[in-house]
């Protein structure tokens, strides 16, 4: 004889409702940090109260919807920001602020990758290359300011091991929450530097190394500055994303997805208004840490559009090093006018602080004798 399922009392279902909305995800999301445990690794949970032992399953919960009780905590907490009125410039142009592939959080040592680089020098750098672009865009009148975030500013998606989303392992520094504040803190300080200047645009975009802890980070920037009248989000997980600015068609990308030689056909074929009432139109890519331009259509005083490859500011780890992967480190920033397109292209280089002995080994630091070399000094 089969024994009949026991089905929930109106008394019981109730009672997950509520727990429900006093956010039981988020508690195992808490319990899964503390534990050390990938969220993703877990399918069935016991959730108990003084009432009832409750087995759920996991199965149909959305990233979104395990990170929505965090964002409105966050959201609680954002501070008030006064509209900035601004008066209107005859000439307007948009600075293109797109610090990429941060990487916060990996390490490199030097006498292995030949440079050195951990979190707290990586906020440094961009820091550093904030102030220094927006110093460089001084003599613009600006009325926007667009502001890239994604695109690998952290190294690592995983609290239990130092891997990227795909699995692949990385040399870390320190615990991955402490990269993610230290990422936070580093985009608040650039965009509170840009309110001043102009209206701000906020793009984020998905990328390989932190999918889910980038998607998180770009949700808690947004929910900090939810208040503030004179900032626009683009913040979805969606891997293109476009924008316009006067005869501008922009778009952003990481550069892991789509061919480069597919990039154009799929802006006309994605955002076929925005082309046609565009005459300028450019893509910036990401990805690959240097410098690549491709020009499409192009005539004697036309190009139909311009993809373009950014530097990165990170160092490079041992691994890059030994496959030879070396190339200037950079922050880049872009200024569009509003009828003539890219009109101007602004580079923060970041200054090599490779320290080699006279002897012509890498040195390394030793934390009480300082800067070391094993030839000489071991």
């Amino acid at each position: 004889m089969k024994i009949p399922r026991i089905r929930l009392s109106a008394d019981e279902h109730a009672l997950i409702k509520q727990l429900r909305k006093k956010g039981v995800a988020s508690e195992l999301v808490n319990q899964c940090d503390e534990a050390g445990l990938p969220l993703s690794n877990v399918k069935h949970f016991w959730y108990k109260s003084e009432k009832f032992s409750i087995f759920s399953k996991t199965d149909g919960l959305q990233l979104e919807d395990v990170f929505d009780p965090i964002i409105k905590d966050v959201q609680r907490y954002s501070p008030k920001f006064r509209k900035i009125k601004r008066t209107k410039i005859k000439n307007p142009h948009c600075l293109i602020l797109d610090p990429s592939d941060i990487h916060v959080g990996k390490l490199a040592v030097n006498h292995e990758a030949g440079e050195s680089y951990d979190v707290k020098k990586a906020v440094s750098i961009v820091d550093s290359g904030i102030d220094s672009l927006l110093q460089k865009a001084a003599g613009f009148p600006l009325d926007k300011i667009i502001f890239v975030i994604g695109n690998d500013c952290l190294h690592i998606d995983s609290s239990s091991s130092p891997v990227t989303t795909g699995g692949t392992s990385q040399d870390m520094d320190g615990k991955f929450h402490d990269a993610f504040l230290a990422a936070r803190d580093m985009y608040i300080r650039a965009i509170e530097k840009c309110l001043p200047l102009a209206d701000v645009e906020i793009i984020f975009c998905p990328s390989n190394h932190d999918f889910m802890s980038g998607f998180m980070l770009a949700q808690t920037i947004k929910a900090y500055f939810r208040k503030s009248k004179n900032i626009t989000f683009d913040v979805s997980i969606a891997h293109r994303k476009y924008t316009r600015y006067g005869k501008n068609l922009l778009s952003f990308s990481h550069g892991d997805g789509a061919k480069l030689a597919d990039t154009p056909l799929l802006m006309a074929t994605e955002r076929p208004e925005m082309w046609s009432n565009s005459v300028h139109r450019y893509i910036y890519l990401h990805h690959i840490h240097h410098k690549q331009t491709a020009k499409f259509m192009a005539g004697q005083d036309f190009i139909g559009v311009t993809a373009e490859y950014l530097r990165s500011p990170s160092a490079s780890d041992a691994w890059h090093a030994k496959k030879g992967y070396r190339s200037p480190k950079a922050v880049e920033a872009f200024i569009h006018s509003y009828d003539n397109g890219q009109v101007a292209r602004l580079t923060h280089y970041v200054d090599s602080e490779q320290k080699v002995c006279k002897c012509g080994v890498n040195l390394y630091h030793h934390y009480t004798r300082g800067w070391m070399c094993e030839r000489c000094d071991g």
